[in-house]
């Protein structure tokens, strides 16, 4: 009887085990990816928040909203009228964060911070943003901000 419950809690172990090492490879193999794919994460969210500049522009028939890469890579969004505020996007690939600034935003609000995640798919790995551990859906994400910029509420009636 003794035998059998040492060799459960080896086998017990011996899983446990397993498991933590198979943890600590799918975060390495996740972070590689999340550094690997950083840049094209960003891009995919630069091109999203234009196209949606570009919609609204073209929906209000006007410059509405004017988007603008800075000097330092970051993306500026003003709105016509409501020259005090802007959204400014911040990408920093050290940290693989995106800050998201939007002065609009009631001053209790904190600014958006999304993290940049590897994580694995049928075909390998890929990568996304994530806040609070979930992942983010970037047209509402980015629409939210807009319509706040824009002096509406974030989510329409």
């Amino acid at each position: 009887m003794a035998d059998e419950s040492a060799k459960r809690a080896a086998q017990e172990f011996l899983a446990a085990k397993l498991s933590v090492e198979g943890q600590l490879y799918e975060d390495k193999v996740n972070l590689e990816a999340a550094i690997a794919l950083g840049p094209r994460v960003w891009k995919r969210l630069a091109d999203t928040v234009l196209a949606h500049c570009s919609e609204w522009n073209s929906v209000t028939g006007e410059q509405s909203l004017t988007c603008k890469e800075t000097a330092l890579g970051d993306l500026r969004i003003r709105c016509v009228g409501r020259e005090l505020y802007q959204v400014l996007i911040h990408y920093d690939p050290r940290t693989r964060l995106v800050t998201i600034q939007n002065t609009a935003r009631p001053e209790n609000e904190p600014d958006t911070v999304l993290r940049i995640e590897g994580y694995a798919t049928e075909d390998g790995r890929d990568a996304h943003l994530v806040r609070n551990n979930e992942p983010v859906n970037l047209d509402m994400l980015i629409l939210g901000h807009l319509r706040v910029l824009a002096g509406l509420s974030r989510r329409a009636e």
